[in-house]
């Protein structure tokens, strides 16, 4: 069990694997996340909320999210290179 989470969760220290982040979607509008490695965060477009990763570990609990800045959110030309937190 140890030696499949560590795969999952690739231990890089910070961020999280590909494998992992393919199977994720956000607890609230069960749509895909991206990887933010500005802020080592899970983003969700759809909704415009960050999820931190704290030690590896995803924090998908709705209440851990926090909101994106509506001015980061509705820039398209900024939207999926930045990853800006309120």
């Amino acid at each position: 069990m140890v030696r499949v989470s560590r795969a999952l969760l690739g231990f890089h220290g910070s961020g999280i694997s590909a494998d992992l982040l393919k199977i994720l979607v956000c607890p609230l509008s069960k749509q895909p996340l991206r990887f933010c490695p500005k802020t080592n965060s899970l983003i969700s477009d759809s909704i415009g909320v960050s999820y931190p990763i704290i030690n590896g570990i995803p924090q998908l609990v709705p209440t851990d999210g926090k909101f994106i800045s509506e001015d980061d959110a509705s820039d398209s030309t900024l939207k999926g290179s930045t990853c800006s937190e309120n």
